[in-house]
């Protein structure tokens, strides 16, 4: 018997790893002080542990624990490394390249550099939401200051060509910053091999805790940034406040774990996710994939279905936690940014559904989501004179409908 609710939400958040979770304890109980206080035991223990843990997240992507700085999560690295660079270098310029899918903290930060005097060029994806690394190549100019690109994207999986892109960007001089966000601990991802000179990163993507993230700044040839908070100069000037101490553990636990267990378990959900979406095409027709066929994150499938609503799917499958690809955001009935760039239609977008698997999920559970998903669907479309009319072969599209 399968017990439910069953979580398929992975790229949204991830359960905290037990091993994790008891590697944090002691950090709230015994070992509790501040890591910037020098002048005893308690703050000397903190700030060993928040060292290790710089070590350990930086050995994940290739990095040097030096090149670490703690952050609350990945919205604030994105901010940091892109409103840093952009105030700090702007004497060399004020362009900066971007994508359309990027996430909203992308999107948004450069948005509001744009209110700033800044310019910022959003480039197209292909159908599959993947960039082709010429057109960074078309787009950098001479006063470009930095590219920001995600290494995969959260909402279809696809995996840019995140190294083509890097040698581009070094061949102009201009930054690289990588949102590695859904990348890094699922598939291989090493900061020099990229020629990434930034890298945000969040622990709650990766079985860590919630509120805790990191930005990795080369430090050879030195990357310099504009802080975005100051007072008492912690993370060498960067980023101040008081460490989340446990939090900090808890991330550098949770990347030791995934470095060693990523090639196993990204084989392991990789034959999960094909499992789950063959035996959703054996049994439904007109299933879309959405995203690259093959570049794409082991735990992610997105499927649209034509003829169905996603909001529709997701209430006939309360038993089942999922994303709806119909809204960006819970308050927008808006289709998704990024399968609008990819170019789905409206009908399509709206009837998306993002199937997350991830470390916990079971043989047994996606069995149980599989069959969920086909009654689900069998029986929305029973309801749809639309669905019936395109098995016959109409051309809806062609039908010139009137208002009454």
């Amino acid at each position: 018997m399968v017990k439910t609710p069953i979580y398929m939400d992975y790229q949204a958040t991830t359960p905290v790893d037990p091993r994790v979770l008891e590697a944090m304890l002691p950090y709230f109980r015994e070992h509790f002080g501040n890591a910037a206080s020098r002048s005893h035991v308690f703050g000397w223990t903190a700030e060993e542990a928040s060292e290790k843990a710089r070590d350990q997240v930086a050995s994940l992507i290739g990095g040097t624990g030096r090149e670490i700085i703690w952050t609350s999560g990945a919205t604030e690295s994105i901010n940091l490394a892109i409103k840093g660079i952009a105030h700090f270098y702007a004497d060399r310029g004020k362009h900066i390249i971007t994508c359309k899918t990027e996430h909203p903290a992308v999107l948004d930060t450069c948005k509001r550099l744009e209110r700033s005097g800044y310019e910022v060029t959003y480039l197209d994806v292909d159908s599959t939401g993947r960039l082709d690394p010429e057109a960074v190549r078309a787009a950098l100019r001479d006063d470009t200051i930095l590219v920001a690109i995600m290494a995969a994207n959260n909402e279809i999986g696809t995996i840019h060509p995140i190294k083509e892109i890097g040698e581009i960007v070094k061949e102009k001089g201009a930054f690289f910053h990588v949102d590695a966000v859904q990348a890094a601990g699922k598939i291989p991802f090493d900061v020099n091999e990229v020629h990434a000179d930034l890298v945000s990163l969040s622990s709650h993507k990766m079985y860590g805790p919630k509120g805790v993230g990191a930005l990795w700044i080369r430090r050879r040839p030195r990357v310099r940034l504009t802080p975005l908070i100051d007072g008492g100069g912690h993370e060498r000037g960067m980023r101040s406040g008081t460490l989340n101490v446990p939090g900090v553990v808890g991330f550098g636990m949770a990347a030791e774990i995934a470095k060693n267990e990523l090639e196993e378990e990204a084989a392991r959900i990789l034959e999960l996710r094909n499992r789950l979406h063959e035996k959703i095409v054996a049994e439904v027709d007109m299933v879309h994939l959405n995203g690259h066929p093959e570049h794409r994150i082991p735990g992610n499938l997105n499927l649209s279905f034509a003829y169905v609503e996603g909001e529709g799917m997701m209430m006939a499958l309360k038993d089942v936690a999922l994303s709806s690809g119909s809204a960006c955001t819970s308050a927008s009935l808006e289709p998704s940014h990024v399968l609008r760039a990819c170019g789905v239609d409206d009908d399509l977008a709206h009837s998306s559904l993002r199937f997350g698997i991830g470390r916990f999920t079971t043989e047994e559970e996606v069995d149980y989501v599989a069959k969920r998903v086909v009654e689900a669907v069998t029986r929305l479309r029973e309801m749809s004179p639309l669905y019936e009319m395109a098995k016959e072969g109409i051309d809806l599209k062609s039908i010139a409908w009137t208002a009454h």
